[in-house]
C-alpha cells in the first residue's frame, strides 16, 4: 500500500467541507471556541466508532450497502436542513442557545453524515484489507484515520477561531451562507441529483 497516497486520500476527505466541518465551523462563530472543540470531539469519537464498526462489519454491511445508503442518504439529508434551518434562524439574541452544538449532536451527527459513512465503510476495503489482515495492523489503521480525522476537525475550530472577527461582523450573512452550504449539502447526499 503506497502509505503517502493513503494519508493524503484520508486527509482530504476529512478536511474538505462537509456537513460536520461546516457545523464545526458554525459552532465556533456561535458559540465558541469550547462548545466546537466539544462538538469536534464528539465527531471524533463516533468517527472512530464508525471505523470500529467498518472493520468488524466490513462484509456484512458492504453486501446491504445500497440499502443502508438510502436510509443514510433520507436522515442525513432530513437532519442537515434541520441544522441549516437552526443555522439560518440564529440571531445574536439565539447564540446562547447552544444544545445543537454539543458533544452529543457532534457524535450523533457522524453516524447520519453519509459523508463520514462512506469513507469508513470503503477506506478499509479499498486501502487496507488488501494489504493487512492482521488486528493490530486493523488498530492501527483506526488510530490513525481517528488521528487524522480529529487533526481535521480542530483546523476547522482553528479556522472558525482566525475568522471570528469577520464571522462576528456579517453574522446574518455568515449564518446564512453556512445554512445554503447545509442545504446544498443535503441536496447532494439526498440522492436528488444523481
Amino acid at each position: 500500500m503506497n502509505i503517502v497516497f493513503f494519508v493524503l486520500y484520508c486527509s482530504i476527505m476529512t478536511v474538505t467541507p462537509g456537513p460536520t466541518n461546516i457545523m464545526i465551523l458554525s459552532t465556533v462563530h456561535n458559540h465558541g471556541v469550547k462548545k466546537a472543540l466539544e462538538f469536534s470531539f464528539g465527531s471524533a469519537f463516533a468517527f472512530f466508532l464508525l471505523l470500529i464498526f467498518s472493520v468488524v462489519f466490513n462484509s456484512i454491511l458492504m453486501s446491504y450497502l445500497p440499502k443502508v445508503i438510502v436510509i443514510l442518504q433520507v436522515l442525513g439529508s432530513v437532519y442537515m436542513l434541520y441544522l441549516a434551518y437552526h443555522i439560518f434562524r440564529m440571531s445574536e439574541k439565539s447564540k446562547d442557545d447552544n444544545s445543537f452544538s454539543s458533544f452529543k449532536t457532534g457524535f450523533l451527527m457522524q453516524f447520519i453524515n453519509p459523508k463520514s459513512v462512506l469513507f469508513t465503510l470503503t477506506v478499509f476495503p479499498s486501502f487496507i484489507l488488501p494489504f493487512y489482515q492482521s488486528f493490530w495492523h486493523l488498530v492501527f489503521f483506526v488510530f490513525l484515520i481517528t488521528f487524522i480525522s480529529t487533526v481535521a476537525f480542530l483546523s476547522w475550530v482553528l479556522f472558525g477561531k482566525v475568522l471570528k472577527t469577520f464571522l462576528d461582523r456579517y453574522n446574518k450573512f455568515v449564518n446564512n451562507i453556512m445554512a445554503i452550504f447545509l442545504v446544498l449539502c443535503a441536496a447532494m447526499i439526498s440522492g436528488l441529483f444523481n
